[in-house]
C-alpha cells in the first residue's frame, strides 16, 4: 500500500512537471519572438544610424561649399567694385553714332526737327573706319607720336595700322602689369 500512495504521488509530481514545462515552453517561445523583433529592431536602428551618417556628412560637404561660394561672392563682389572704380578712372571715349540697321540706304529718314538724306554705303564705311582710327588712336600710349586725323574717304588702313603698332608696345606694358593681378583673382576666384 504504501508503495502505491508513492506511486501515487510520483505521478502527480510528474503531471505537475509536465505541466510546469508546458508552461515554460511557452515562455521560452515568447522570449525567442521577442528576441528576433529586437534583432530586427537593431537592425533597423543600424541602418537608420547608417543613414544618418551619410546625410551627415553630405551635410557637411554642402557646408563646405556653401563657404566655399561665399568666399566667391565675396571676391566677385570686389572684384566688381575694383573694376567699377578702374571705369570710373577710365577717360570717357566718344562713341560713333550707329544708325539703324533696319533703315534702307535708298530711304529717307524724316525728322520733326531735321530731314536726313541717305548715306551712300562707302561713305558710312569711310566714317566707320575713321571713328576706329581716332578711338586706337586715343588708346595709343601718351608718350607716342599721333597720326595726322583721319579724313573720311581717305586711306585710314595706314592710319589703324599705325595707330595699332604705336599702341603696341602700351599694350604690353599694360598686360604685363594687369597679369599678376589678375592671375591671383583667378587663383582665388576659382581656387578648388
Amino acid at each position: 500500500m504504501t508503495a502505491m500512495i508513492l506511486d501515487g504521488v510520483l505521478m502527480i509530481l510528474l503531471v505537475a512537471a509536465l505541466a510546469y514545462g508546458v508552461r515554460l515552453e511557452k515562455k521560452l517561445s515568447a522570449l525567442r519572438a521577442g528576441q528576433q523583433a529586437f534583432a530586427s529592431a537593431v537592425a533597423d536602428l543600424n541602418a537608420a544610424a547608417g543613414r544618418a551618417e551619410s546625410a551627415l556628412a553630405s551635410l557637411r560637404a554642402s557646408g563646405q561649399e556653401t563657404d566655399l561660394l561665399h568666399d566667391r561672392i565675396v571676391k566677385a563682389r570686389e572684384v566688381k567694385a575694383q573694376l567699377e572704380a578702374l571705369m570710373a578712372r577710365a577717360p570717357d571715349t566718344p562713341r560713333p553714332i550707329v544708325r539703324d540697321a533696319l533703315i534702307k540706304p535708298d530711304l529717307t529718314v524724316a525728322s520733326p526737327l531735321v530731314p536726313v538724306a541717305p548715306i551712300p554705303a562707302d561713305e558710312e564705311r569711310a566714317r566707320r573706319m575713321a571713328a576706329l582710327a581716332e578711338r586706337i588712336q586715343g588708346m595709343a600710349a601718351p608718350g607716342a607720336v599721333r597720326a595726322p586725323a583721319p579724313v573720311p574717304g581717305g586711306n585710314n588702313v595706314a592710319a589703324i595700322l599705325g595707330a595699332l603698332t604705336a599702341g603696341r608696345s602700351a599694350n604690353q606694358t599694360a598686360k604685363q602689369n594687369l597679369n599678376p593681378g589678375r592671375r591671383s583673382l583667378d587663383e582665388d576666384l576659382f581656387a578648388a
